[in-house]
């Protein structure tokens, strides 16, 4: 199903189910989609609206991080409820093994050998894994392999 008749159909059930919380992080993501379509002047294909999802989840994950520092549990709490929201949108997501594999396979594909060949790991990697893995982690399994 298309993300945004997904979100559009949840929409309604979340407005039925006055589901407060739900409503409003799926109103949050269809304006960020309409705005990215807005911006680039053409309809978002399925992989420009996951990168717009995955911005929306890197945001709360940000938020969450620096909620919890500051000791403010009530607004980590409601982050950590969007994200689990969010993450229902998502794709699939791979395993750490399948991710190492496909670090492993790229490293092999690119000719990498040292932490100063990452930016080329890391681009060519992120398209094969869209939506599928999160960036940190990747980052992490390129510097370890790197090393």
């Amino acid at each position: 199903m298309i993300l945004l008749d997904w979100l559009n159909q949840d929409m309604k059930l979340a407005m039925k189910s006055k589901n407060k919380l739900e409503l409003s992080v799926i109103r949050m993501v269809k304006a960020s989609i309409q705005n990215e379509q807005i911006k680039l002047g053409h309809d978002l294909s399925e992989e420009d609206s996951l990168t717009v999802l995955n911005r929306e989840l890197k945001q709360r994950k940000d938020s969450l991080h620096e909620f919890e520092q500051a000791g403010r549990e009530d607004l980590a709490i409601r982050q950590r409820e969007e994200i689990a929201i969010l993450h229902k949108y998502l794709p699939e997501q791979l395993t750490e093994e399948e991710v190492r594999q496909i670090v492993t396979e790229t490293i092999a594909e690119t000719g990498a050998s040292q932490k100063s060949d990452m930016g080329k790991v890391m681009g060519a990697i992120m398209p094969k894994v869209k939506g599928k893995a999160d960036g940190s982690v990747i980052n992490r399994l390129v510097l370890e392999s790197l090393s």
